[in-house]
């Protein structure tokens, strides 16, 4: 369990969940299950389980140093990594992988986004043991398989190589392609195929396979973060992250990383899991009424309601008629009404509001 680390990724501003998401405090800060701990909160409680306390680091924006604290006082200084600008998941785990190094080269490591819903917890613990199982004597990257359950088009997919399961166990397939957001008919396909399985967004490798396909398929991102290799964990760490971060190129791990190398593989699993990346997938994944509607606020007043899903404040009288597969967000003086199946626009709403009105919105 030494060799076991986590790296925690809790950058993300989810534009997608404005308005209650907003630059200030982004929706893995929010307790939006209404559980009593935030979405990155229940991220660390469930790594606690596979790794030590002391090997779990969280990266994110240097904006929000004081809130990871306030949240996870657990912490040391030196595990929350402070990216001076948002450069994707490529560069984040590259600093990751350099921090962990100074530490620990025969580290293991499984790489979350901060912001995910796991209802079988029990089945992830074991799906994340089997995997650092997997990873830490060979050279192989895995990432986490979703089986789906509808031609889902706000998810990536991976699609599996059928004939090369591992022998040891066979949820681990080779990977064939990875595939984008695709269009509905795409997503249809995928589907009912069988062959593809939605992308979790969760990496399992040893510091030595990640480190090794950096310098194979990102030797410019490596090269940058290999100059400091005497400054990790020192007072001049900030001061040469800043430097690099200006220097470095955004791009994500996925295009930058699996989809290049060779030995990439996929455990196929089943544990609950829902990227809470929009309001649809929220509103699936917590409890509703007998008309399928979710209702938060205590002064909600509502009509011939249907398969909506209401946020309001406390203090915030409503009352709703006749609606029916509607999003109704009120936050901060911002009122969003959205049809549920048009939610992938709403990232183009923030930015049209942005362009017209500044940040103030944001």
């Amino acid at each position: 369990m030494e060799n076991n680390y986590c790296v925690i990724m809790a950058g993300g501003v989810g534009s997608r969940f404005w308005p209650l998401s907003r630059t200030h405090k982004p929706k893995q800060f929010l307790d939006i299950l209404g559980t009593g701990r935030s979405l990155l909160q229940m991220t660390f409680d469930r790594f606690i389980q596979v790794c030590p306390v002391e090997n779990i680091y969280i990266v994110t924006s240097q904006i929000y140093k004081e809130t990871i604290h306030e949240q996870l006082p657990e912490l040391k200084e030196e595990q929350v990594l402070l990216e001076p600008a948002r450069r994707n998941t490529a560069p984040c785990i590259a600093y990751a992988n350099y921090k962990i190094l100074k530490k620990n080269p025969k580290a293991n490591i499984v790489t979350a986004p901060s912001d995910h819903l796991i209802l079988r917890e029990d089945e992830f613990i074991k799906v994340i043991q089997e995997g650092l199982s997997f990873v830490s004597d060979k050279d192989a990257m895995l990432t986490l398989g979703i089986k789906p359950s509808r031609p889902e088009t706000g998810y990536g997919y991976i699609q599996v190589n059928g004939n090369k399961h591992e022998p040891e166990n066979k949820n681990i397939n080779k990977v064939k392609t990875f595939t984008e957001k695709p269009n509905k008919e795409l997503a249809k396909v995928f589907y009912e195929s069988g062959e593809f399985f939605w992308n979790a967004g969760i990496f399992i490798w040893s510091l030595k396979s990640i480190m090794k396909a950096f310098e194979a398929h990102l030797p410019e991102i490596d090269s940058l973060f290999k100059e400091g290799i005497d400054y990790y964990n020192t007072d001049k760490e900030n001061d040469f992250i800043a430097e690099t971060y200006s220097d470095c190129k955004n791009i994500s791990i996925d295009y930058g990383v699996m989809e290049k190398a060779d030995n990439v593989y996929v455990y196929c699993s089943n544990f609950g899991w829902a990227d809470l990346g929009t309001w649809g997938s929220l509103h699936e994944n917590i409890s509703k009424d007998e008309q399928e509607n979710s209702i938060i606020g205590d002064k909600v007043f509502a009509y011939d309601l249907k398969n909506c899903i209401v946020n309001m404040p406390e203090d915030k009288l409503v009352v709703l008629q006749g609606l029916e597969n509607y999003i109704v967000v009120d936050s901060d003086g911002i009122l969003l009404v959205c049809r549920k199946e048009d939610e992938q626009e709403i990232k183009q709403y923030v930015n049209d509001v942005k362009l017209k009105l500044g940040d103030k919105y944001m």
